[in-house]
């Protein structure tokens, strides 16, 4: 029998990233699981069952990120789906909440890698969440599109950094059913109109891409796109 692989996931107390550690968990892995609050962290862990543990750290607080992490043992499968929603414009410009975003993904995600480093399997990997924002922007979406577009070039630089560990990206485009998009029908029914077939993206379509990622050994400094082909009409 093999040994039983063990998957953190940064931000999976809600949302994509939940369903995540809940699909890891369902085919036996060992999960922790991490949100901003301790509470939420550890509520998200008793709903998985099991022997789930729950984190609370801040990304935007990356000195924090090693100490919170030092009781985590050996790690075969690395998820970062966790994101704030930062609207923000040229024209009116929030400094603080653009600092926040960009060091949460260009910072935070590092922090961990770096803070989980010795603790990587031989053939862990590592997937990372970016957006179809860096490519389709959106009003508000300065601090957004930047950012996921230097996840971009960041799971690259660590494929090529660290060889023996795979790094891939996913970078999804309106997901119907998140929380984020759910109920906002103008957007999906647009998005519903430029897309073959009229297909919206969903949380479920998001995490089999994950899986893929983690579980292909082909699969190596990938930026992959989940839209359902969204803009080709």
């Amino acid at each position: 029998m093999s040994e039983r692989k063990t998957s953190v996931i940064v931000g999976g107390s809600s949302g994509i990233g939940f369903a995540v550690a809940q699909a890891l968990a369902a085919r036996g892995e060992r999960i922790v699981l991490t949100s901003r609050d301790a509470g939420r962290a550890e509520a998200a862990a008793r709903k998985i069952g099991g022997d789930a543990i729950g984190l609370g750290f801040d990304l935007a607080e990356p000195h924090t990120i090693a100490g919170k992490l030092a009781g985590v043992g050996a790690v075969d499968h690395l998820a970062i789906p966790a994101v704030e929603r930062d609207r923000n414009s040229v024209k009116d410009y929030d400094v603080a909440r653009a600092i926040r975003l960009a060091t949460i993904k260009l910072v935070g995600y590092v922090e961990v890698i770096h803070a989980l480093l010795p603790r990587l399997t031989a053939d862990a990997s590592v997937v990372l969440f970016g957006g179809q924002a860096r490519e389709r922007p959106y009003p508000g979406s300065t601090t957004v599109t930047a950012v996921n577009g230097a996840v971009t070039t960041m799971v690259r630089n660590l494929a090529y950094e660290l060889p023996s560990i795979r790094f891939n990206a996913i970078h999804p485009g309106v997901v119907a059913d998140s929380a984020a998009w759910a109920g906002n029908t103008a957007v999906l029914e647009r998005t519903r109109a430029q897309t073959p077939g009229g297909r919206l993206v969903t949380v479920a379509d998001c995490v089999a891409a994950t899986l893929f990622l983690l579980d292909n050994a082909s699969m190596n400094g990938a930026n992959l796109v989940i839209d359902a082909g969204w803009g080709l009409v």
